[in-house]
């Protein structure tokens, strides 16, 4: 995916049983030409499909769209690891993989998986060390050895392999610093948009720390994981009391995104239900079938 490509996705939260609906719909995203889907990472509930299994076999079922966990649980899967999943899996599905990131949110059921529970700065400490390493131990070169304060490595080989760009999901300041320093985008946390005051106050957090590494701040996109419906006729207002995004019509939406990018600079979309789960599937259709397109559109016209 080119670096400002804007991008279009849905998000699924799926148990087991729910494995053949969720290919269903990943097939059918394809088909519509959507660029993502991610999978939430949650190896504490033995009712979700894992993450990166479940990643792996529908990139190979489908041909174009990229897959990803939003985010990968890092406390539970080692980062040296994670690298070789994850350039595995760019290698075997021609690139079409994104590396979400985030430090351990619970961090009570992540301790009952055997993982000794970090504090808050360390936890942000071993999510920025984590991206290095995966980065260091992905490219090809020579073996890395590495000594941080929580992830170490010695002589390891390089997959001849680059890493995928890596998305976070930073809530606090000093993870959005982190963000801004290693990441290559950024998804907002409790389903913000760019009308929050939550993206208001974090963007700049990133922006700054970006700038201070001698990095361009855009380089580091901002993905939407947008919940909200997708109705057949207009809604009198899209938004709720509080300004958060309720849904509307696909014109209504199509209008409402193009808006994001060119007026807040959003470069992706990730579809969920209102409910914060996966959309049923009249919705997805109306998502690949109308406005994703519709959406592309504008754009293409804006851009001459």
């Amino acid at each position: 995916m080119p670096a400002q490509e804007v991008v279009f996705g849905f998000g699924a939260h799926s148990t087991i049983d729910e494995g053949p609906a969720l290919l269903r719909k990943v097939l059918r995203a394809d088909r519509d030409g959507l660029d993502l889907f991610s999978l939430s990472d949650h190896p504490y509930i033995g009712a979700r499909l894992d993450a990166y299994a479940t990643i792996g076999f529908l990139l190979g079922r489908t041909d174009r769209i990229a897959g990803f966990a939003n985010v990968t649980n890092l406390p539970t899967r080692p980062a040296p690891m994670l690298a070789r999943a994850v350039t595995t899996l760019s290698a075997l599905s021609g690139g079409r993989v994104v590396l979400g990131m985030g430090a351990g949110g619970l961090w009570d059921r992540i301790a009952d998986m055997g993982v000794e529970p970090l504090a808050p700065a360390a936890a942000v400490d071993a999510f920025e060390e984590a991206i290095v390493l995966v980065r260091k131990l992905s490219g090809g070169g020579e073996p890395v050895t590495f000594e941080g304060r929580h992830h170490r490595v010695r002589e390891i080989e390089p997959a001849p392999v680059d890493a995928p760009p890596v998305w976070t999901g930073s809530v606090g300041r000093r993870s959005l610093a982190a963000t801004g320093r290693v990441a290559d985008g950024w998804i907002p946390g409790h389903a913000a948009d760019w009308l929050s005051e939550r993206y208001r106050t974090s963007r700049p957090v990133i922006d700054e720390a970006a700038a201070a590494a001698g990095r361009d701040p855009a380089a580091v996109r901002t993905v939407f994981n947008l919940p909200g419906r997708i109705t057949d006729r207009p809604l009198p207002a899209t938004r709720d009391g509080d300004g958060r995004w309720i849904g509307g019509s696909a014109d209504q939406w199509a209008e409402e995104l193009t808006g994001a990018v060119l007026e807040h600079g959003a470069s992706g979309f990730m579809l969920f239900s209102p409910e914060g789960g996966t959309q049923d599937d009249v919705s997805l259709g109306r998502w690949g079938g109308e406005v994703v397109p519709a959406v592309r559109e504008a754009l293409a016209k804006e851009a001459g």
